[in-house]
């Protein structure tokens, strides 16, 4: 959908009764914009996502970043052009959308910050090796559990190939890999073509839920120690002999 459709759909739900099926469609493209013209303009600020949260009343945009200065630009200058943007761009009417910029806690458990760091390195002209081991070290003594980065392409010769670097624990399937899994995938143009980078992070279990999810993975078998048994009295009867020895013999 357009812009103006895009708008009309998301912001106007409380007015006009559309199917929950337009209105995911049509937020789930307005997502996709607006996180793609962010990485474009914020990518050197170190850009690692961003969370839209509608209220009857206004749009607030939540944009996660590790270089929050450099968001929020001289006097907030840079924040308020951005927001002039999304503004224009999606048809929102004054005073209804609001940009905000969160610092990120842990860069190094940031799929898409350490993908654009790598991003950077390759331009830069260091070596592939080199660039993805120092990526690979910097996640891992950030508190990740597991990582792995392949970078593929033409890396040396014509011939393209694909290079990955591992670490730690990292899982493959089921729903686990939602939770646990932060996933970003960049392309870095070259002069001898295009290298594809894909960060893949596996988080640590956090209880608070600030640095990974709060909940433990579903194999995680935890044995408690058991319990102290109460004795059972034994009850005797004259002239039987108690339960577990041996009659007595004449």
């Amino acid at each position: 959908p357009s812009g103006d459709n895009l708008h009309r759909i998301t912001s106007t739900m409380s007015t006009h009764n559309i199917s929950k099926k337009r209105k995911f469609v049509a937020d789930g493209v307005f997502y996709a914009e607006l996180n793609q013209l962010l990485i474009r303009e914020l990518a050197e600020e170190g850009y690692s996502g961003v969370e839209v949260r509608v209220t009857p009343t206004r749009t607030e945009i939540i944009i996660r970043a590790t270089r929050t200065k450099n968001v929020l630009g001289e006097k907030g200058r840079r924040i308020r052009e951005l927001t002039s943007v999304v503004q224009k761009r999606f048809n929102f009417r004054d005073g209804t959308v609001d940009l905000f910029a969160e610092r990120v806690n842990n860069r190094g458990l940031s799929a898409v910050a350490q993908a654009e760091s790598l991003r950077y390195k390759l331009l830069g002209g260091l070596a592939v090796r080199r660039a993805c081991y120092g990526v690979l070290r910097l996640i891992m003594e950030s508190g990740a559990r597991g990582t792995e980065v392949t970078v593929s392409g033409k890396l040396r010769a014509q011939r393209a190939k694909s290079m990955k670097f591992r670490d730690g624990y990292m899982i493959k399937t089921g729903q686990p890999v939602k939770d646990f899994v932060d996933v970003a995938v960049r392309h870095v143009l070259l002069r001898q073509g295009v290298l594809g980078v894909r960060v893949a992070i596996m988080l640590p279990h956090d209880p608070e839920g600030k640095l990974g999810p709060k909940h433990q993975q579903p194999d995680i078998v935890k044995v408690h120690e058991p319990k102290d048994e109460a004795e059972v009295p034994v009850h005797t009867t004259k002239g039987y002999p108690r339960l577990g020895t041996e009659p007595a013999t004449a």
